[in-house]
């Protein structure tokens, strides 16, 4: 386990990439670009985003399983219906379309560059470590889920 396993809540992350989208953006507005609709894009995505989280949130409230990000070994019990159907990580794929709509909003390319970093960050120091303790806690159960459902989409 590494310093920043679990240290960083995903929403504030979330919020941290937001910022350095935005800054990014008013660095170099040269690079800026016509997207035409894109506030009624941008709106749309990151609706649909927050839809996305919060359905995975209720399923693991309906579990009645912990949804605390920063505490994966207080999970009671495996949700592996409704979105998590199709991602192992709806909340995550959620935050990351909710960045899409930034982006797009922005219509910038860096915002839309720092777009893989955050998946990066994710991958290495939240959902890495979180399978780690599920597969621990888990074993079999985890291992069949995760060879039928991918990690984001």
């Amino acid at each position: 386990m590494t310093a920043l396993e679990l240290k960083i809540p995903p929403v504030a992350l979330m919020l941290l990439f937001a910022l350095m989208m935005w800054l990014m953006s008013t660095y170099e507005t040269s690079l800026s670009f016509l997207l035409p609709w894109r506030r009624a894009i941008a709106v749309f995505v990151a609706c649909a985003g927050l839809a996305i989280g919060l359905g995975g949130v209720v399923a693991f409230r309906r579990a009645k399983t912990t949804v605390n990000p920063v505490t994966p070994e207080a999970t009671t019990t495996m949700v592996t219906s409704g979105l998590y159907r199709f991602s192992r990580n709806p909340m995550y794929l959620g935050l990351l379309v909710v960045l899409i709509g930034w982006a797009i909003f922005l219509s910038h390319p860096l915002a839309f560059a720092l777009l893989p970093l955050f998946v990066l960050y994710m991958n290495r120091f939240q959902i890495i470590p979180e399978e780690r303790i599920l597969s621990a806690k888990f074993a079999h159960q985890f291992t069949a889920y995760k060879e039928t459902v991918r990690r984001w989409v």
